[in-house]
This record gives structure tokens, C-alpha cells and sequence, in this order.
């Protein structure tokens, strides 16, 4: 049987977490008043936790009244998370899952200056299916996952005509694209790279926020109707999420 003592110890650290998951970018340094507001504990058992957090260097404090924030710990554990960080691996359920639920090819795109690259692919089983493999590269503005992640980046129009240039498109459509792809959270194209092929994409970002790549599901059209570009939007949305999760990013 577990110890009442062991299970005092797990509360102990899962109250230390609570303080320091109440810390955000627009929070890094909070009193002891408003982190009491954040946090069920006695302002003891707070007292208790900030100095233990302080002395193995998870928090630092100074001014008057006092004022804690993130400590060199901190840092140490997400440097040596994200050195280890493999977007491509990180990605793998996410990606089984569409590709088990949807039939078709499932793509992992990060961009790469002007360019987007598949860093990882699972083809799709079924004889009539498309894939590009894993290292193939495009241009950005081009196809469903490019502009899943320029529609998460910032540009003005001068940028638009720069990432457009030599290409087939009108800047003006293409800003308005992008904003429609924003406000409903996936792109499509349709036969736009590849005849009667269509791809639908979703972005996925990192721990800062940042948008950091697309998930894209592409198939052919005879078996992509509205109806079907629909529901794998939805699937991509959630699974795009649950990857942004996992990358770091907190629910707002």
C-alpha cells in the first residue's frame, strides 16, 4: 500500500508544478498574492514550495514587494527539450491516426526559407493515391501546405508579390486566400500541383506560438468531394492541435 507519507510528497510536487505552469509569456514574474490566485494552496504551504522551487533554482526573486519568475533550471530542462526535439517523430501518432481514419497519403511539411519540405510521409495503401516522399520540396506559395503556413505568417502586400513572384497567381487573391484559410483553419488545393489530386492542410505551431509546419492529406478527387474535404479538414484541425500540444503550446 502506498504511505501517506508518499502520497504527501506527490501532492508536494504536483503543487510545485501548479505554480510553475501559472507562469506565462504575458505573466513571467508574479507576487505571492497573485500567484494565490492562481493556485489552491495555503499561503504556508506557498511560502513552503517558492523557497524550495528557489533553492534548486526552478525560481528566482527580488524587488519589494518580492517578485518571482522563472529560474536557470527552467532553462536547463528546455534546452535539453528541444535538443532532443524531433518534430518528424513527435508527429508519428498524429499522423498514423489520419492516415488510419482518412485511407490517404499524410505529409509533415516545415518550412525551409522561401521553400516548404516533407520531412516525413506515410503513403497512402490504396492503388490509386499520390505522394511526393519524404525530402521533396516546393515553393511556399504553392499548394495546400504552403499556404497553411503563410497564413500564419507575417506579411505585407510588398512580401506577398515577393513569395508570388514568377508564379501564376495574383498577390491581391492570394492575400484574401490566405485570410480564408486562417479564419477556417485548413487550406485546400485542388489539382494545383499535381492533376486530379487534391490536398487539404493545417498548420501547427510551437511552444512560442510560432507557426512551425502543416499536416497535409492528399487523394484523389473521385474519392475527395466536398463532403469528404470536410471531414478530413476536421480531423486535420484536431490532430494539428494535438501536435501543437505536444510541441509545447498551452491552451488558451
Amino acid at each position: 500500500m502506498v504511505s501517506e507519507q508518499t502520497n504527501d510528497n506527490v501532492r508536494a510536487v504536483d503543487r510545485a508544478l501548479d505554480i510553475l505552469l501559472a507562469f506565462t509569456a504575458a505573466d513571467s514574474e508574479l507576487t505571492a498574492g497573485e500567484l494565490l490566485k492562481r493556485v489552491d494552496l495555503r499561503r504556508s504551504t506557498l511560502y513552503r514550495l517558492l523557497y524550495t522551487l528557489e533553492q534548486k533554482g526552478f525560481l528566482i526573486s527580488d524587488g519589494e514587494p518580492q517578485r518571482f519568475r522563472l529560474g536557470p533550471s527552467v532553462a536547463h530542462l528546455a534546452h535539453v527539450w528541444t535538443s532532443s526535439l524531433d518534430i518528424s517523430v513527435v508527429a508519428q501518432p498524429m499522423m498514423r491516426r489520419l492516415w488510419e481514419t482518412t485511407g490517404e497519403t499524410v505529409a509533415l511539411s516545415l518550412p525551409q526559407g522561401a521553400d516548404r519540405i516533407c520531412v516525413a510521409e506515410i503513403p497512402s495503401s490504396q492503388p490509386l493515391s499520390f505522394k511526393r516522399g519524404v525530402g521533396y520540396k516546393e515553393r511556399l506559395a504553392l499548394g495546400a501546405s504552403g499556404r497553411a503556413i503563410l497564413a500564419y505568417t507575417s506579411h505585407t502586400g510588398d512580401e506577398i508579390q515577393k513569395i508570388t513572384q514568377g508564379l501564376d497567381i495574383n498577390p491581391q487573391d492570394y492575400e484574401k486566400e490566405l485570410e480564408l484559410t486562417k479564419q477556417r483553419g485548413y487550406a485546400i488545393s485542388r489539382e494545383e500541383l499535381m492533376p486530379g489530386a487534391i490536398a487539404i492542410a493545417a498548420s501547427f505551431f510551437n511552444g512560442n506560438g510560432q507557426v512551425a509546419g502543416s499536416i497535409g492529406v492528399f487523394g484523389p478527387s473521385i474519392r475527395m468531394d466536398n463532403k469528404r474535404i470536410e471531414e478530413v479538414a476536421q480531423l486535420l484541425r484536431q490532430e494539428s492541435e494535438n501536435l501543437s500540444r505536444a510541441l509545447g503550446l498551452r491552451a488558451k
